[in-house]
């Protein structure tokens, strides 16, 4: 028997330091083992996955799987651990060699010869020695002595008994042949007979530079193969990756120039688009310097930021070009265009900057599987958005006072933009009057759509798909075999080469594999590229699943492999465990499994404890036992020599040690009531029938004891009809029905990640939503400002965000499943980053509405005319927001799903919210917001401040045209101290009229 104990780590705990804890408690136990029992193998795995990273195959038309096993153990396995990064390079489905001593009991029972007398002939006559040497005065000569055999005609010469005269061989009782360890396992690729190798990466390497370092060793290694001998690579799990890493380059250059082009038809002039767009590169170059000094890497989720990134730097930047633009159209010159439209955003800049950098903050600091996937993501976007802030801030006015047109023509493209925005500036103004007029109509649109959004969200898991992470295409299909507990090896590899063919059947397919073992084995296939097929891979498991379900002798259900790590071979994986027996904790369990399949909760389900393993128990008559001077002890080690096949000692052979197995031929153990016929050690060294002394009585036994957290446990598992989440519902819900006292339920893999991450983005929103609270209340020195940015954006961008949650179905079975996505944590990341992008619009308007009152304007007005004055910036942020996140949401192919999911939840979020932004912002403005006037005509009475009468301010406020037409008519050069005087000037008159 064999007994595997799994212990899993925390996230970031170390793992050498665990592996140096359990190996001391481990040595502290050893002695305890039975005699028999073979030192423990104790070894690290990267959770990443269950699998190896990549596959080799290696099949021959000529070499025995046994040959191929030595030549891969002996030259191909030291070569692959070698490469860097690789922590072991294990043979799957291999035979290595072994001497075979294939025992004749009628031969032995002729010649009074016991399988113990095998056994004990072979340790004391293949035994190795260390002689020593002999040492003269002038010379030393090391000794060696052949105590050792070393080929199958050597064991056939090695006496077992001497009768008499008589030399009674090995060779005389048993057939010695140099064979294979293990027959209990049958690798095929594509149909032939092979041995496969899995390269398993370190935990701290990059996998990707590693197997692509280990394709380069295995393009050396076929060069050398012997003939008739071929290697490649079955399997490579980092293919995925690199279509995906490859797919989202593509994806950022489709959003680099459609962000250009939004920003281009907004303002009408090629060098008004060069002041935003030079903010893309030294944002994502500041971003990849931080993930450089921070330590990142470059993979899937830091370049999703990256993508994501670009929709959301030039917010900054455009808003700046926009209002030095209507500076320069209201008169101003380049420079003080420049000038005043920076200061009057440095405001809003920092709030809207920092309100999108710290709503990343929660995901950053989380724990768990999210906060370790999302952490280097989190930290990249929120590095691009502030370097965009202070591009913004510093590079984004002196462009524009040095690249815009001193004078705009109405003429032109630019012209048609400019008039056409004017018109919609007209038409919005409008409807803006309106709602405004009717604030209470408005402040039910928006607490009846506050109200649906809540309802969606909590109706979410119940109605519609809710899960860790969608299900990614990897363009590889695997299945689970399970046969009857007393099949054969013979048995089980014809049903597995049937599945193996419907696998091959498949138009797409590239090539199948599987490992068959008597009772169970793993088999699928791997898809062409994404590049040369067109369907997706989960339309083929219908298919696939209905022809293997035809094939008598096994179950075999296909799947997908899991997107994200931790995951076990089914999406649902749900354990009861208790102190009760293993038989009546399964009892309990097939009672919730048969109530779930009654429901339709499972398209296939299973049950991993089974007591139907047929066991035939040997059972001794004590009393005859001892009536016939038989020792106990000699009668066990003759059946475990005769049937266990446990090896002796070990040979050598070129170098490297094998083992040397004695037993019984097969053809002499095909069924327990040949083992009758077994001849044990009696007294006088006669041998004595097993069937005088013992019966044989049958009975079935679980097919493997399972414990959990040192309990006894039963896990039922399954893919599920609907959620992943609804399936552990039902079971969890079963469970507190079915089970009494003293049992408790946990879960695994997938299902375990799903029940403590999926509860987490409730707190993780709302610290988001305070974070961004607090620093607003900061920025305006409000509590009622936050409020109303809060309030009038957040609830309307997630009720368009939830539409594409709330109308997605399991499994694709309705037509909205090609543009919603489930509730997932990248859907949740998506949904934290809407807070922040959608809360920057209320920021614009609450923001000049109060400068507007502290000038001098009516509350009415003033959330009006901001209103008005802030829509062109606020409309090409949004757009450009939309437009850039919008390719994430029809791509396909490699890590398509992710994308689309957070990609569908901003563009929806963004087109929603700012849609009822616009309206509903200025409505609530009136309602919460206080009166700034009245406070600002009194300090402006007392003592007016500084920064309000420098000369760009008095230019803005229209103060004196005699510095206006300084600037205009003076080049740069000239305008130093002429311009200063003349602006002295100007500035005394604006004060003077104020005063």
């Amino acid at each position: 028997g064999i007994s595997t104990i799994t212990v899993r780590l925390k996230l970031n705990y170390d793992p050498n330091k665990a592996l140096s804890d359990i190996s001391s408690r481990v040595d502290a136990i050893r002695r305890d083992l039975p005699p028999e029992a073979e030192i423990p193998v104790i070894a690290i795995q990267t959770a990443d996955s269950q699998f190896a990273s990549a596959y080799l195959s290696f099949t021959s038309d000529i070499l025995q799987p046994n040959e191929v096993t030595d030549y891969l153990v002996r030259l191909v396995q030291p070569r692959l651990t070698a490469v860097g990064g690789v922590q072991k390079a294990d043979i799957l489905g291999g035979r290595t060699f072994a001497m075979r001593i294939w025992m004749k009991p009628e031969r032995m029972a002729a010649l009074n010869i016991s399988p113990s007398d095998v056994k004990s002939a072979l340790s004391r006559n293949n035994y190795l020695s260390a002689v020593g040497s002999t040492k003269g005065s002038l010379l030393q000569v090391n000794l060696t002595a052949n105590t050792d055999l070393h080929t199958a005609d050597q064991f056939k010469q090695l006496v077992v008994k001497q009768d008499k005269n008589t030399l009674v061989r090995l060779g005389d009782i048993a057939d010695v042949v140099l064979g294979a360890e293990d027959y209990n396992a049958e690798v095929r690729f594509s149909g032939q007979k092979a041995v496969f190798m899995g390269i398993w990466v370190l935990p701290t390497a990059n996998s990707v530079d590693v197997i692509k370092r280990v394709r380069v060793e295995l393009e050396q290694i076929k060069k050398e193969l012997p003939t008739g001998m071929t290697g490649e690579m079955a399997y490579d799990a980092t293919a995925y990756i690199n279509d995906a890493i490859h797919e989202v380059v593509k994806t950022l250059l489709d959003t680099l120039l459609i962000v250009v082009v939004v920003i281009f038809l907004f303002l009408g002039s090629i060098r008004s688009v060069l002041v935003p767009v030079v903010a893309i590169p030294i944002s994502l170059i500041g971003a990849l310097f931080l993930m450089q000094v921070f330590g990142f890497s470059l993979n899937l989720l830091t370049l999703l930021a990256i993508v994501l990134s670009v929709g959301l730097v030039v917010d900054d930047a455009i808003v700046v070009v926009e209002n030095v633009e209507r500076h320069m159209r209201e008169g101003l010159s380049r420079m003080n265009a420049a000038l005043v439209g920076a200061r009057e955003l440095i405001s809003p800049i920092i709030a809207m900057t920092i309100t999108l950098a710290a709503v990343y903050t929660p995901i950053a600091l989380q724990g768990g599987l999210t906060g370790a996937l999302f952490r280097e993501f989190a930290l990249t976007l929120a590095g691009a958005v502030f370097i965009s802030g202070v591009v913004a801030l510093v590079l984004s006015p002196m462009m524009s006072a040095h690249l815009l047109r001193a004078e705009h023509s109405d003429h032109g493209f630019e012209g048609f933009v400019n008039r056409t925005f004017d018109r919609f500036r007209d038409w919005y103004g409008s409807h803006l009057d309106r709602t405004l007029n009717a604030r209470p109509a408005v402040y039910v649109v928006w607490a009846g759509i506050s109200l649906i959004a809540l309802f969606m969200f909590a109706t979410i898991p119940k109605v519609a798909t809710k899960e860790l992470a969608p299900k990614e295409d990897q363009g590889v299909i695997f299945g689970i075999i399970t046969a009857p507990a007393n099949a054969t090896i013979d048995d089980t590899i014809r049903y597995a080469d049937a599945a193996g063919k419907v696998f091959q059947d498949i138009p797409d397919t590239r090539f199948t594999f599987q490992i068959t073992f008597p009772d169970n084995g793993f088999g699928g296939m791997v898809l062409k590229p994404w590049g040369t097929r067109k369907t997706p891979t989960k339309a083929y498991l219908p298919v696939v699943q209905q022809k293997l379900a035809a094939i008598p002798g096994i179950q075999m259900f296909p799947i997908m492999p899991e997107a994200l790590p931790g995951s076990d071979n089914f999406p649902v994986s749900f354990v009861i465990a208790s102190t009760a027996s293993q038989e009546r904790i399964l009892e309990l369990a097939r009672q919730i499994f048969l109530n779930a399949m009654q429901a339709h909760i499972f398209q296939f389900g299973d049950i991993d404890t089974k007591i139907d393993q047929p066991q035939a128990q040997i059972v001794f008559d004590h009393d005859k036992v001892s009536s016939m001077g038989l020792d106990m002890q000699k009668v066990g080690a003759d059946l475990s020599a005769s049937i266990g096949g446990n090896f002796v000692n070990r040979f050598n052979m070129e170098g490297y040690s094998y083992k040397v197995i004695p037993q019984i031929k097969r053809v002499d153990r095909l069924n327990p009531e040949q083992l009758k016929d077994i001849y044990v050690s009696g007294p006088n060294n006669q041998l004595v029938p097993l069937s005088t002394i013992s019966t044989i009585q049958h009975k079935a036994v679980a097919r493997s004891l399972n414990r959990m957290q040192q309990l006894n446990a039963v896990t039922i598992s399954g893919v599920p009809t609907g959620s992943v989440d609804s399936a552990l519902k039902f079971l969890e819900n079963e469970a507190h029905k079915i089970l009494p006292a003293g049992y408790k339920i946990d879960y695994t893999g997938g299902s375990r990640q799903l029940r403590l991450e999926g509860s987490k983005f409730g707190a993780v929103f709302l610290l988001a939503i305070v974070l961004i609270f607090l620093v607003l209340a900061a920025q305006f020195n409000s509590f009622r400002d936050p409020f109303i940015i809060l309030l009038g954006s957040v609830p309307l961008a997630l009720f368009g965000a939830a539409i594409f949650m709330f109308l997605k179905m399991p499994f694709g079975k309705f037509f909205t499943d090609s543009w919603t996505t489930s509730f997932n944590i990248y859907s949740q990341v998506g949904l934290v980053t809407l807070v922040g992008l959608v809360s920057k619009n209320g920021i614009l308007i609450v923001q000049f509405a109060n400068e507007l009152q502290r000038q001098g304007l009516e509350k009415l007005a003033a959330v009006a005319q901001a209103a008005r004055i802030r829509l062109r910036p606020i409309m090409m942020t949004s757009v450009a927001t939309v437009a850039g996140h919008f390719p994430l949401t029809l791509v396909t192919g490699a890590g398509a799903a992710a994308r689309n999911s957070i990609g569908l939840v901003l563009v929806g979020g963004m087109t929603i919210g700012t849609i009822f932004t616009l309206f509903i912002v200025p409505s609530l403005y009136m309602l919460i917001a206080k009166e700034h006037r009245e406070k600002s005509m009194a300090e402006v009475e007392e003592e007016p401040e500084e920064t309000e009468f420098t000369p760009e301010y008095a230019l803005a406020r229209g103060g004196n045209s005699l510095a206006a037409s300084c600037q205009r008519q003076l080049n740069p050069v000239q305008q130093g101290r002429a311009c200063i005087i003349v602006q002295q000037i100007s500035l005394a008159i604006t004060y003077e009229q104020v005063s």
